[in-house]
């Protein structure tokens, strides 16, 4: 096989090592695909045709392109990443001896605090209106909602995960659930009362819109599986009708969940464990929330903060 279509077929043999054994999901390996075939394109216009002659110059100029072209930190980051993580594949099999993009630093992100909401701004999207119908709060998908984004919340659930629900992973009123998250791990979460009922709701009506073989838990009018854009767009679609002044986004709820929890317990831990954080260092961001409130509290409170 010529040098050029062995790069290629590596990238290949990687994507399916990310698939059947990584596990990892889609649109992940998308991404890794992507800054692969971005690699294996910028070696070919260096002379470059196998893996074997891939040295860190090789690796620093392709970022450097990347950096030039104003792609962000983040973004170089996970090019770094995909090809760190294609050599330790081609080191595992035989291929290559050594990576060369192991010393390599990719700029940092400025890390920046996710949006989330307060508890009241949390009730005021999720409970029903007070001006709300007995016909209203029947309509299917309306339970549907109210049930998928009660859950997000009280469980502290990705868009990923919750979409990826299916029926048979509650009960009637499921006290936990089995979530399969990033990076294949399974991790069992709490699910408060709210969310039981509501799920109950939902559950009792879900026939009335599913097809008969559909697994997913959440279903749309159609009756298939609903989608992770589907999902959004209904969030986004209740914040405006529940009078809420600015975009929701579903992964809010979950900055929300943990937020709210970490105030009241103080325990990083849990909440790591309860969000599905590998590193804590992840679920640390939390504890900038929790500070920043604590400074706008001392700020409208403290004799000495207070403006004259």
């Amino acid at each position: 096989m010529a040098g050029d279509a062995r790069l290629w077929a590596d990238i290949d043999g990687f994507q399916a090592h990310l698939r059947d054994e990584r596990r990892l999901a889609p649109l992940t390996r998308q991404h890794y695909g992507r800054d692969l075939t971005g690699l294996a394109r910028s070696l070919e216009q260096a002379g470059i045709d196998t893996w074997e002659s891939v040295r860190s110059h090789h690796i620093r100029a392709w970022i450097s392109r990347g950096h030039r072209r104003g792609l962000s930190p983040r973004s170089l980051q996970r090019q770094l990443s995909a090809a760190r993580g294609l050599f330790r594949y081609l080191q595992r099999e035989g291929r290559v001896d050594t990576d060369p993009g192991a010393d390599i630093q990719a700029p940092r992100a400025a890390r920046s605090l996710p949006a989330t909401l307060d508890v009241d701004t949390t009730a005021q999207l999720l409970d029903p209106p007070a001006t709300a119908t007995a016909t209203q709060t029947a309509d299917p998908l309306e339970r549907r909602d109210r049930a998928l984004f009660e859950l997000i919340y009280g469980a502290g659930l990705r868009l990923a995960e919750v979409a990826a629900l299916n029926l048979d992973d509650t009960g009637p009123q499921p006290r936990e659930l089995r979530v399969l998250g990033k990076g294949a791990r399974t991790r069992i979460v709490p699910v408060g009362r709210k969310a039981r009922e509501a799920i109950a709701d939902w559950v009792a009506v879900r026939h009335t819109l599913a097809d008969a073989e559909e697994t997913g838990l959440f279903v749309s009018r159609r009756g298939r599986r609903l989608s992770h854009r589907a999902i959004q767009a209904r969030l986004n679609d209740r914040a405006r009708r529940q009078g809420l002044d600015r975009p929701v986004n579903p992964h809010m709820l979950r900055h929300a969940f943990a937020t709210h929890l970490l105030e009241s317990s103080g325990d990083l831990r849990a909440v790591q464990e309860l969000l599905g954080h590998a590193d804590i260092g992840t679920t640390q961001i939390y504890t900038h929330l929790d500070f920043q409130h604590l400074a706008e509290v001392y700020d409208r409170a403290h004799p000495r903060a207070r403006r004259k």
